[in-house]
């Protein structure tokens, strides 16, 4: 029998297009909303395809960091951009790619390809990467400084 875990989040409707994303798992709550760019969509709150974008970028984060502490790759810093394209085919909007844009900093030259490795990996290994239609456009960076 294969490894499972299970993750209930629950959402709560509050006024308009806004609703509140809870779990008993974790702490703090969080907003969302229909995107502005839809009917009555609300500005400057969480959406989903914020969120969707988000849990890829920040499955390529936890990989990335499990990977290079297993790796022993020694480094200053981590950071990722992604864009998520949302798009229109056949009829349905649909999360088409994310683009992920990491940028790892480290103090040794000569570690260099092996982190372009690990991130390369990390990238390979994402599991929500894995779980989705999405096409990933993968942009490493590595900084020596």
């Amino acid at each position: 029998m294969g490894i499972e875990h299970s993750y209930e989040v629950t959402v709560d409707w509050i006024e308009d297009r806004v609703g509140l994303l809870n779990s008993t798992d974790l702490n703090d709550n969080l907003q969302v909303a229909t995107p502005p760019e839809f009917p009555k969509g609300v500005d400057r709150i969480w959406s989903p395809e914020h969120l969707f974008t988000a849990a890829v970028n920040s499955c390529l984060m936890t990989t990335f960091l499990s990977i290079a502490d297993n790796s022993k790759l020694e480094f200053k810093s981590f950071t990722s951009k992604a864009y998520g394209k949302l798009e229109m085919k056949d009829g349905k909007y649909v999360m088409s790619e994310i683009t992920l844009m990491p940028v790892v900093t480290i103090s040794k030259a000569e570690d260099r390809d092996k982190a372009l490795k690990i991130l390369q990996k990390s990238e390979a290994a994402c599991l929500i990467s894995n779980s989705i239609k999405s096409a990933i456009i993968f942009k490493p960076e590595v900084l020596t400084r």
